[in-house]
């Protein structure tokens, strides 16, 4: 990977027919990222290897996105409803209508970012103070960041903004920032950027001097090592928690560095690494279905993904992705909304 100190600048997005395509990609990308890695989940690399060798596929029986699927359309059906005018208002208010205030539950699989945000909501607390929780860190934003990134396509300060807009409810500090490179990245992705430029964009959003910075730069600066050197750079040895935004998504940007941005590769770097696979896995193949376009997912892969099927978020069931991300690829997208569960 080229120096980014040498930074290309980011493109102007292509037509219709191209933002569709890669929108398309982002999206799948990351539900099937998000399928690939969920039985890796909390593994090590040895305690995958000793299970299944190289993961090269599916391994589960039948293969489904988990609650990082389900939050990114969340996140993306309020998005095409709202568009740049996003609100903390609506969010929150969001939250309350399709999560908090529902009987249905119990929200399986969710994260501890979104239990504590669930839990101080129901409690009456508005954002900020409902993101006041001990998991605000997480990497819960970073999950459903990609919708941001396909809709500001060649913006990456948009997708930022956006991005920190919806992350408000629920995440603080280093939690924001994951959820803002990711989105920048995707965003920069969603244009034809190349891999160098898209790190760079995700860079630019965020602290320099912020631990999700300072993580993503040892990543992609051993990337061509491959997945061992990345792991190394990054991982914080002995912490019993492995949904550290700063550590997953350097993990997920040094498997898309690695593979230079080619699909297979970067989602099955980020499966093997194990860690916080399923999330890890789905912002990987976010940014790599961005860079390639749907027609690089591997045909069993994407017919392997369906419609949510609720498991985690029960207002979500029905919705798939690919609905989604044409809602945030429109050829001409209306004002107001244009989008629910």
């Amino acid at each position: 990977m080229a120096s980014i100190a040498r930074i290309p600048s980011v493109p102007a997005p292509g037509g219709a027919a191209e933002l569709r395509e890669r929108g398309r990609g982002a999206l799948l990308g990351l539900a099937v990222g998000d399928a690939l890695g969920a039985p890796a989940e909390n593994m090590k690399p040895s305690q995958i290897r000793r299970r299944w060798g190289r993961i090269t596929g599916y391994v589960a029986e039948r293969p489904s996105g988990t609650d990082d699927t389900e939050y990114a359309i969340f996140s993306g059906l309020l998005l095409a409803r709202y568009g740049s005018g996003l609100t903390v208002a609506q969010v929150e208010a969001a939250w309350h209508q399709w999560i908090a205030d529902r009987d249905e539950g119990p929200f399986r699989g969710a994260g501890f970012s979104e239990r504590g945000t669930l839990e101080n909501l129901r409690r009456g607390l508005a954002a900020p103070i409902s993101a006041q929780h001990r998991h605000a860190w997480s990497d819960g934003l970073a999950m459903r960041a990609a919708p941001f990134g396909v809709f500001a396509a060649g913006r990456p300060a948009e997708a930022a903004r956006l991005v920190a807009i919806d992350g408000s409810v629920s995440h603080d500090g280093e939690g924001i920032y994951g959820g803002q490179a990711v989105a920048a990245g995707v965003a920069a992705a969603m244009a034809g950027a190349p891999t160098v430029a898209v790190v760079a964009s995700a860079l630019s959003v965020v602290p320099d001097d912020s631990w999700t910075a300072r993580s993503l730069r040892r990543a992609v600066a051993v990337a061509h090592r491959g997945e061992r050197a990345v792991r190394r750079a990054v991982v914080i040895g002995g912490y019993p928690w492995t949904d550290l935004a700063p550590e997953a998504v350097a993990l997920a940007f040094g498997a898309y560095a690695a593979a230079d941005g080619a699909f297979v590769q970067a989602v099955l770097t980020a499966v093997n690494m194990g860690r916080d696979a399923d999330t890890t896995a789905a912002v990987a193949g976010a940014l790599a279905g961005a860079t390639c376009g749907v027609s690089a997912i591997p045909a069993d892969w994407a017919t392997a993904i369906g419609p949510a099927r609720g498991t985690c978020l029960p207002s979500m069931k029905g919705h798939h992705v690919l609905e989604v991300a044409d809602l945030l690829t429109p050829e001409d997208r209306p004002a107001g909304r244009t989008a629910g569960p």
